[in-house]
């Protein structure tokens, strides 16, 4: 007998390519480089080694990678394709707290069983190149980019980074003034508070995401709409804390601009450009009576006629500076939250404001709410006195944090002054048949002074002129994109390579000195707390003296005890799969300028969910070391392609609570879960819905080759599609009866002719190359997957294989099946292995259609399908 043995097959082969080194890539330079292969980088957004391991939902990706990786050496290309692990952050750290071992522990294990099933799949991956974030050896080189941050500044005039040591040899040549102050004339400490302050890594006091259950702060990005965090579901509240940040903002327009330059999904593109959120206006100052003025973004200059009040953030600066102590005369009850003071008015409010995450604030259908400060503005066009409040609906993190509210043509101030009982006045003529609230249209300028008649346009180009000219604002562009918060205060995550001295100055680690490790500690859990007031607690905090203090000189510093988010590890670890063995250099440059060649990673595959985190950040690094000469290309991803997601059957008991979906039972029609009734919903494939998969199972029963080939003839990579464990069966006789096809089941003999294919089925052979090629080229693999199992299905009842079809059958399946095509390119006495075979080339005459079919139509229906000869005249065709 010699049935098809997937498991020994499978197992027997992927240790054979391990001992031969088959996916080994060498660089430029090393033995067996071959310069003249055109080159091909092809990357996996690399996981998170978390405990539960992958389900097969994960490799979706991965799988379709692979096989565009092993498509492409077959034509002859130098493939880089390598794989790692994202080990540092929340979600390494959380698992560890749950199961109560120390996280390096966990972690070690978790990529050791992901590494397992990695390579149960057979993926080509260079193993030598891998690494995880949390390598020493690798997180070097992220602290090594981070003081790249810190020692650099951005010159808007040059638009971009340069070393912080040009600033400060043009301050001290005269080129260059200080916030218009010679240097000279500057004392030490000014002239370092004046660089740290220019600095792309520098510290300040912000308004912060703090999540006491998770003992850190977090980035807006990892916020939900109902200022919940997006890891574990819980409270967060705003707070100003002192925290690292990294200055993205100055490279918002490049961010924008530059995404002309590579092919991603417009889909993303335009989640970046929105997220960045670049808009034209103007700045208008307000004074306000014995304090400093108020700034305002609008991008409606031309309607500041009618700005009958203003609204802060509650947590803008000049607040509690305008606040009295009593409410003054004409102050109505309804702006007062009904206390008797406006100071206690105002902490009250900001106290429920601080429980809100920017995007609910922001949130159109919500109810506004506000309170009025007690003082009042001047319009700078009007004269007149408009009263100040604070409401929520404001953020610092767009414009100034500051508005002036024109209700006549915005509905969210419509809202607010309809609430609150203030002036209402339009300055654009809404239509005659108009009978809505805010009109937010174009039209005639109304009320408004000299604009009167103008159009909306034409008016805001008369009113910015007219602005700067008397002092009272000027044409401006304003971004939502503002700083990245870099600073976390959990244990499990990259040091922050910095030292405190005793009088403010900041001092970074020497590169000699890199990497700055992770201590050891006695306890590495968060200081979580249901209390919002809790003090964010660094966890390095619990570290040795003898670690937290250094001498310099005599003088003593104290180590960053805050540590680095989970991004920054992502941020470049394309850069190091190049030469990631390197102890000198983040990479060796001839070495880079190869693997990036003209426009980056030539394809990049992972999930949409990433396209304001990972990628902009990721974009935003690349762009700094870019500018700093350390990599030659603008853009990091070339080529950007979002798979789709595997989705399944998940359950839910009578309080809502997801169950294991793998322990569900279907009693005749009901599911049942430990002898409970269970509802039945559907979803992505994951941790949280509780319906993974393990790929083990499916190993176990159909092998590796079949589920490769199953998860991409669901449908098209970049779809969602539903897992069946029932349908993959199907799968798994497409490769039985290839077997059959091939080898005798008593004998083990190759049925195999001498003699090439004829006719239909060598016509057939040909298109299938042609096919097959150009699904390939386009990422099309379920069609491809079609495509072969029609070939197959043609051999079936033919004694012996055509000698063409044999030849070339497993070189087209090899890229999404390559076990069984090794085994049977191996038992047919081929040379050498089918992974590095040359694709086979369809004969163009053979694939020419001789005949197109007509579709003859009645009244707009279907009526027949009629073959016809190519190129005969409509006049023949009906004739």
């Amino acid at each position: 007998m010699s049935s098809y043995d997937f498991q020994e097959i499978e197992t027997r082969w992927q240790q054979t390519w391990a001992d031969q080194g088959m996916y080994r890539v060498p660089n430029p330079g090393d033995d067996g480089f071959d310069e003249t292969k055109p080159k091909k980088y092809f990357l996996d957004m690399f996981p998170y080694p978390s405990g539960a391991g992958l389900h097969v939902g994960h490799p979706l990706g991965y799988i379709g990678t692979d096989i565009f990786a092993r498509y492409h050496r077959m034509r002859g290309a130098n493939v880089l394709h390598p794989m790692g692990f994202d080990s540092f952050g929340l979600p390494a750290e959380q698992y560890a707290v749950e199961t109560g071992v120390h996280p390096r522990v966990t972690t070690e294990q978790n990529i050791e069983n992901y590494t397992r099933q990695l390579k149960t799949f057979g993926f080509s991956y260079d193993w030598d190149r891998s690494f995880a974030t949390t390598d020493p050896d690798y997180y070097r080189w992220t602290q090594w980019i981070f003081l790249q941050l810190f020692d650099s500044w951005f010159d808007r005039t040059r638009q971009k980074a340069r070393p912080i040591s040009d600033l400060v040899e043009e301050l001290e040549s005269g080129h260059r003034a200080a916030d218009g102050v010679m240097w000279r004339n500057l004392t030490e400490t000014d002239r370092r508070e004046f660089l740290d302050s220019r600095r792309l890594a520098y510290i300040d006091e912000v308004a912060v995401n703090w999540c006491p259950a998770l003992g850190t702060v977090l980035a807006n990005e990892e916020v939900t709409a109902d200022n919940r965090s997006e890891r574990g579901n819980h409270p967060v509240y705003r707070r100003p804390l002192r925290q690292w940040m990294l200055r993205i903002t100055e490279y918002a327009d490049r961010l924008i601009d530059e995404l002309d330059l590579i092919d991603w999904p417009e889909s993303v593109k335009t989640m970046q450009r929105n997220w960045i959120g670049r808009s034209d206006g103007a700045e208008l100052i307000f004074d306000v009576e014995g304090q400093p003025p108020l700034r305002v973004f609008t991008t409606r200059p031309d309607t500041v006629f009618g700005a009958t009040y203003m609204v802060l953030a509650p947590e803008h600066s000049s607040v509690d500076g305008m606040v009295p102590d009593t409410w003054p005369d004409g102050t109505k009850d309804s702006w007062t939250l009904g206390i008797d003071n406006p100071r206690d008015a105002i902490a009250a409010y900001r106290l429920v404001a601080s429980r809100k995450s920017d995007l609910e604030r922001q949130t159109d259908d919500r109810v506004k709410t506000g309170v009025f400060t007690g003082a009042y503005a001047v319009n700078p066009l009007t004269g007149g006195n408009i009263p100040v409040f604070i409401s929520d609906y404001v953020v610092m993190g767009y414009g100034t944090g500051a508005i002036m509210a024109v209700p006549g043509q915005d509905e969210r101030d419509w809202e607010f002054a309809e609430l609150f009982d203030l002036p209402i006045v339009r300055t654009v003529q809404p239509p005659k048949d108009f009978d809505g609230d805010a009109f937010t249209g174009q039209g005639p300028a109304i009320n408004s002074g000299f604009l009167d008649g103008l159009g909306v346009e034409e008016a805001k180009q008369r009113i910015i002129p007219w602005l700067e000219s008397n002092g009272s604002g000027k044409g401006t562009v304003n971004y939502k994109l503002h700083d990245w918060l870099f600073s976390r205060q959990r244990y499990w995550g990259e040091p922050i390579p910095i030292l405190h001295g005793p009088n403010g100055e900041l001092r970074a680690v020497p590169e000699d000195e890199l990497p700055l490790r992770l201590p050891e500690v006695e306890d590495y859990k968060p200081h979580v707390s249901d209390d919002e007031d809790a003090d964010p607690t660094s966890m390095l905090s619990n570290a040795s003296d003898e670690w937290k203090s250094v001498e310099i000189d005599g003088v003593m510093y104290q180590r960053e005890l805050n540590t680095m988010p989970q991004w920054a590890g992502s941020c470049w670890y394309y850069l190091r799969y190049m030469d990631s063995r390197n102890v000198e250099r983040l990479v060796d440059a001839d070495i880079e300028k190869y693997w990036m060649g003209e426009t980056g990673v030539d394809l990049y595959v992972g999930g949409v969910e990433h396209a304001v985190l990972h990628l902009l950040y990721a974009r935003f690094w690349h762009k700094v070391l870019n500018d700093l000469g350390h990599v030659s290309t603008k853009e990091p991803f070339g080529k950007l392609f979002n798979q789709g997601y595997v989705l399944a059957d998940a359950f839910q008991d009578e309080r809502g609570m997801y169950v294991e979906a793998q322990k569900v039972t279907d009693v005749d029609g009901t599911y049942m879960f430990e002898g409970e009734e269970v509802m039945r919903s559907f979803g992505k494939m994951g941790k949280s819905l509780k319906n993974g998969v393990s790929p083990d199972e499916i190993f176990r029963e159909y092998g590796v080759d079949t589920l490769r080939l199953y998860e991409m003839f669901m449908g098209p990579l970049d779809t969602s599609r539903p897992w069946s464990t029932k349908d993959i069966v199907g799968v798994h006789r497409f490769l039985q009866r290839l077997w059959r096809n091939f080898v005798d089941p008593d004998t083990g003999e190759m049925l195999v002719s001498s003699e090439p294919s004829e006719g239909d089925l060598q016509v057939l052979l040909h298109r299938t190359i042609e096919a097959v090629t150009r699904d390939m080229e386009n990422l099309h693999f379920n069609t491809a997957v079609a495509r072969l199992f029609e070939l197959n299905n043609a051999l079936v009842g033919i004694d012996r294989m055509p000698s063409d079809v044999a030849d070339v059958l497993p070189r087209l399946l090899s890229p999404l099946a390559p076990h069984i095509c090794e085994e049977l390119w191996m038992r047919m006495g081929r040379e050498g292995s089918v992974v590095t075979a040359e694709w086979p080339e369809a004969d163009e005459s053979l694939i020419a259609q001789d005949t197109a079919t007509m579709i003859v139509q009645v009244n707009g229906k279907v009526r027949d399908r009629i073959d016809v000869p190519v190129g005969i005249s409509e006049e023949e065709a009906i004739a």
